[in-house]
């Protein structure tokens, strides 16, 4: 059964496997989770967005400098 309390994210790499795709679930998981082979888990698919083709195209009236001063106002 599905515990809640029991999860975590982390960033795995896709790669295909024949027809398929497998999933590379990062060393330090398995280890800090005790992942054997043939244990069943729960994976939560989240496809990471790209941001790279939005930046720069939202108009602004301000200069990237005006902004990060206007940004940082009140972080001292």
């Amino acid at each position: 059964m599905y515990n809640s309390d029991d999860t975590m994210a982390t960033e795995a790499l896709v790669k295909k496997w024949g027809n398929s795709f497998a999933v590379i679930i990062p060393r330090e998981v398995v280890k800090d989770r005790n992942i054997k082979e043939n244990d069943k888990v729960v994976i939560e698919i989240v496809k990471k967005a790209d941001f790279t083709k939005v930046f720069g195209s939202l108009k602004s009236k301000m200069s990237g400098q005006e902004f990060k001063d206007f940004v940082r106002k009140g972080w001292k």
